[in-house]
């Protein structure tokens, strides 16, 4: 699986990254494929100029690591975001976030033109919600606002940090870089994505939800026998 991210995202990269851009980073397994490649890039001397601007603090560590140099939003704003995806369903509207960085992925893939998503194939699925959606939110009454998700025919669970806690408890609420609580909501299907996000961010206390709608311009979906790159139909 490794290698079929891997190749998804190196595609990615080859055919969309040039000397002197700025690129917006994304977070996630298949991500780092995307930004250790660009890495390697700048290193062989193939590209000169990037700079990228990480979705996560996880990310800017890596890009560190590997030379890329970083610059914030007030800085400069990226042409596109590489980046990965939990669920990639029909007009390549997606699920992000069950990484736990979907709030800062959305504002770095709205700052640029386009979205570009990196993944294997076991992540196309014929309506979305085959998994949780990720809602991030406020940790001030995050009891209320789980209620009010689950008025809208979910099953929410308030995320922790589980096995491998780097805080040493695993019950207690993972915290994503910006301070907040994230939900993962379970539906039975997605069907209609834009009515689903509407009636979320009604809640007070729901900060960003994991649907990606109409940000990706294209997916490279990598395969056992090969890459394939699926076009957002034109609006």
């Amino acid at each position: 699986m490794e290698d079929l991210k891997r190749a998804a995202a190196g595609r990615a990269v080859e055919e969309y990254v040039e000397s002197g851009m700025v690129v917006g980073l994304g977070t996630g397994s298949t991500a780092s494929h995307a930004v250790w490649k660009i890495g390697e890039l700048i290193a062989a001397g193939e590209l000169s100029g990037v700079r990228g601007v990480p979705t996560s603090a996880r990310t800017a560590a890596m890009a560190r690591e590997v030379g890329i140099p970083l610059v914030t939003l007030s800085e400069e704003q990226p042409r596109f975001t590489i980046d990965g995806a939990d669920e990639i369903g029909p007009e390549l509207n997606l699920i992000k976030g069950r990484g736990g960085a979907l709030l800062r992925e959305k504002i770095v893939a709205g700052a640029g033109e386009f979205l570009v998503v990196v993944a294997d194939d076991t992540k196309l699925v014929d309506t979305l919600g085959l998994g949780p959606l990720p809602v991030e939110i406020e940790p001030f009454g995050w009891e209320v606002t789980l209620d009010a998700l689950a008025s809208l025919g979910c099953e929410p669970s308030l995320r922790l940090e589980g096995p491998g806690s780097q805080t040493g408890d695993p019950e207690r609420p993972y915290v994503t870089d910006g301070g907040h609580y994230t939900a993962d909501c379970l539906f039975p299907s997605i069907p209609d994505p834009f009515a689903l996000e509407e009636e979320i961010k009604r809640i007070p206390g729901a900060l960003e939800t994991g649907l990606f709608i109409g940000f990706a311009k294209s997916a490279i979906v990598a395969r056992q026998d090969g890459t394939e790159v699926i076009e957002a139909s034109p609006h």
